[in-house]
């Protein structure tokens, strides 16, 4: 089994920055890769962002440019690193390890307009 924790959420005002966190333990030589989501209030959980084992990486279109994942190389921490907020991206962000049944229990992010 994989545990996974994020942290580093927060309020900010748009435009601005935050980095969030998410590590892991456990199992963690099964991973494969892992993911980012959020989920706004009342809408479902996206996909944001995500980074394999080989450093391939893949970003929903509203955020490239602007998010930047990157992970430690025995996977014990992925980051989101968030620049210029936007109020859109207001939302609960969770990480995932992609293709297993295992999630953190997320971090609120708040961006005031």
């Amino acid at each position: 089994q994989v545990q996974l924790v994020e942290s580093g959420g927060g309020l900010v005002q748009a435009g601005g920055s935050l980095r969030l966190s998410c590590a892991a333990s456990g199992t963690i030589n099964s991973i494969d890769a892992i993911g980012w989501f959020r989920q706004a209030p009342g809408k479902q959980r996206d996909f944001v962002a995500s980074i394999d084992r080989s450093g391939s990486i893949n970003y929903v279109d509203s955020v490239k440019g602007r998010f930047t994942i990157s992970r430690l190389n025995n996977w014990s921490t992925v980051y989101l690193q968030m620049n210029s907020l936007k109020a859109e991206d207001t939302a609960v962000y969770y990480c995932h390890v992609m293709g297993q049944p295992y999630w953190g229990q997320g971090t609120q992010v708040t961006v005031s307009s």
